[in-house]
């Protein structure tokens, strides 16, 4: 594993895929994520006010950095429609660098 590495996979979950393209088309406009893939539909089951659910969920997976995770965490609450919506970030541990490269010259990084 390559050290120095700093990018971040967040992943949030929505009902409708139109919100899902709603948060990815706000993030990559604003210069927040380089990318965010769409995944879905897919199935969650999960416990929410002591009643098991089992809901279709569009996934979106979205590339960015570690110092915009705040920027991104607030975007997507502005335009979330769930009541406590999944915002989970996972560092990304290693990848082909010239895609790297890409990924971080598509973001504006906050000083």
């Amino acid at each position: 594993m390559r050290k120095n590495l700093q990018y971040l996979q967040i992943t949030t979950t929505t009902d409708k895929r139109e919100e899902a393209e709603q948060i990815a088309i706000l993030l990559v406009e604003k210069y927040l994520a380089a990318c965010v893939q769409i995944i879905g539909p897919i199935t969650s089951v999960y416990r929410w006010h002591e009643k098991i659910e089992n809901t279709t969920e569009w996934l979106c997976q979205i590339k960015t950095i570690p110092e915009l995770y705040d920027s991104v965490e607030k975007e997507i609450l502005a335009v979330h429609s769930y009541q406590l919506p999944e915002i989970i970030a996972v560092p990304i541990a290693d990848g082909y660098l010239r895609y790297f490269d890409w990924l971080r010259d598509q973001l504006h990084s906050v000083s």
